[in-house]
């Protein structure tokens, strides 16, 4: 499935792209964002675009073929986007994109165990060669201490039935490794109430949600990289992150009221902008996104 990019008029529009502007697009996914971005640039604008994704990069590369601008893609963690930058000679940038979502192409068709409507290994990892993974899901749930589990999956998820499902996962894993997603899932099932079971909501959404966060170092590298693209922002350059999660928006919230404490930034955006009911209609995954913006003093 193509990957629909959320928040697009409103996140462009927020940023105030100007013709010739040297644009970071931190998450660039499939170029959803950035092909959009590149309408705004010419032959004078740069677009740098960073993602973990090899897949997702090949894609980009395709989508942002034909712009007018300067196209440079990166294959890394944002957290690294100031060794990206120093890499390619970029000292400053006028405008920061980041968009802290999977994409619909790594929830169904990446076969890394990120959904948990598939059932596929168990892995919840970004890394590109997965001969070579130092850390996955799997680890979690099958050598981390039941406290270690509940402590992520209601740290990182909001879980209020973390410690029933750890504890379900541990007996579970004495009798047999778990080793994919439909093993877990089916954990998660049977440790929680019937009412809750059959909610507004699959009971193993905040669980699998929480193991992602933590196999990727979600919430810490979400942190090194909103402060390197504050500071290397130029004055009057705006950031602008598009988050879905809670504990992700949190930490965007609070970045951003810090720094306009300290004479950083000034906030653009009072409260988060959300998806129109249009939208949400449209895509349905776009339904927890919050847009906030800031701009460089």
């Amino acid at each position: 499935m193509a990957h629909t990019p959320v928040l697009v008029k409103e996140a462009i529009e927020g940023l105030s792209i100007k013709s010739g502007d040297t644009v970071l697009d931190a998450t660039v996914n499939e170029g959803g964002h950035s092909s959009l971005i590149a309408q705004y640039l010419d032959e004078k604008g740069t677009i740098i675009g960073i993602d973990e994704d090899t897949d997702a990069l090949v894609e980009a590369r395709r989508n942002l073929g034909a712009s007018r601008c300067t196209i440079i893609l990166a294959h890394d963690n944002f957290r690294n986007l100031d060794r990206v930058l120093e890499k390619h000679g970029i000292q400053t940038v006028d405008k920061a994109l980041f968009d802290i979502g999977l994409s619909s192409r790594q929830l169904d068709e990446s076969k890394r165990g990120f959904s948990f409507q598939k059932d596929e290994p168990l892995l919840m990892t970004f890394c590109p060669d997965l001969e070579t993974c130092a850390f996955t899901a799997r680890e979690i749930v099958n050598t981390w201490t039941e406290q270690s589990i509940t402590d992520v999956i209601y740290g990182y998820g909001g879980e209020r039935f973390a410690k029933r499902i750890a504890r379900e996962i541990v007996k579970e894993r004495k009798i047999k490794p778990i080793e994919r997603t439909g093993n877990l899932v089916a954990i998660i099932e049977r440790s929680v109430p019937h009412g809750y079971r059959f909610g507004k909501i699959h009971p193993a959404t905040k669980t699998f949600q929480a193991l992602r966060i933590a196999v990727n170092d979600e919430f810490s590298a979400l942190t090194e990289g909103i402060g390197k693209a504050l500071e290397r922002l130029n004055k009057g350059g705006r950031i602008a992150i598009i988050s879905f999660h809670s504990g992700e928006d949190r930490i965007v919230k609070n970045f951003f009221r810090e720094s306009a404490k300290t004479g950083l930034c000034v906030i653009i955006t009072k409260k988060p902008i959300v998806p129109s009911d249009e939208e949400k209609r449209r895509n349905p995954r776009s339904r927890s996104a919050h847009l906030r913006i800031a701009e460089k003093l």
